[in-house]
């Protein structure tokens, strides 16, 4: 199969994931906000790479996604989309660009495609509401990943707390699964979530699920680059691991840059035009 660019590596499709899902095959998926980690990210092999509106918090410095705009995560997704060749590419519809109506949800999302060059976008809940816009969204061509669980466009309702506990919200929450499988989403993220009702989730569904701290039983998983490399020291949630120290990496490079620039051994003659 070739790709849409030339004679590159061949890019990860919707229909790909589906079929990793059937063979059992976990799928690996990380954030990226910019073209040079989106490059590093998608060389290492990631098979989704999501430009979340987490890029709030992590490149913005807000509190929460809530002011993240449509025209911010046009803006990095370009960006990501120049690094990314093989990954699937994913953008988040940010907060009341797809609530309110759906034609707002069309005109946005295909915003989205046209000028980022990404492949699908991705949206939070699973209510019948939100389903009759996926629906309307696939109906047009534009894939959607749904988002189920913690939904942090809505903070301000939720808290930061699991989500599904107890019988009653955790058959809400099959039930969402169910409804956004039915509407067309190729895929659902569960994001803080007990994991034996991620399992059930994931076992119930043939879409594939993406976990953020849903346990073991989903599909794939996926992490904020910056946590998973250690550049947010101070965000330490029980479900993340760190698989590098890049913060302390910068803060020691930094340190020695700053050291030698003072004391006059950087630049040096090797570093100096004749």
């Amino acid at each position: 199969m070739s790709t849409q660019r030339g004679s590159g590596p061949r890019r990860v499709t919707v229909a790909e994931l589906r079929e990793m899902k059937r063979r059992g095959e976990k799928i690996a998926a990380l954030t990226a906000y910019d073209y040079l980690f989106a490059r590093l990210v998608d060389g290492a092999g990631v098979d989704v790479v999501l430009v979340g509106d987490s890029l709030g918090q992590v490149i913005l410095g807000l509190d929460t996604t809530v002011p993240v705009t449509l025209d911010d995560m046009i803006h990095h997704a370009r960006a990501v989309r120049r690094g990314v060749e093989r990954a699937l590419l994913v953008v988040d519809l940010p907060f009341l660009t797809y609530q309110v109506s759906r034609e707002d949800a069309l005109r946005n999302a295909g915003r989205v495609l046209q000028e980022t060059g990404a492949q699908a976008v991705k949206l939070e809940g699973g209510s019948p509401e939100i389903a009759d816009t996926v629906a309307a969204l696939v109906r047009a061509g534009i894939p959607v990943m749904g988002h189920l669980g913690f939904t942090p466009q809505s903070v301000h309702v939720q808290g930061v707390r699991v989500q599904g506990k107890g019988e009653e919200a955790a058959e809400r929450m099959m039930a969402e699964a169910r409804r956004l499988e039915q509407a067309g989403a190729f895929s659902v993220v569960l994001e803080l979530v007990p994991g034996p009702l991620a399992a059930a989730v994931t076992e119930s569904v043939s879409i594939p699920t993406i976990g953020i701290g849903a346990g073991v039983g989903c599909d794939g998983q996926v992490l904020v680059l910056h946590d998973m490399l250690g550049l947010n020291t101070g965000f330490n949630p029980r479900f993340l691991r760190r698989f590098a120290d890049v913060g302390q990496a910068v803060t020691d490079g930094v340190g020695e840059y700053v050291r030698t620039v003072k004391d006059g051994a950087y630049p040096g003659p090797e570093h100096t035009f004749e």
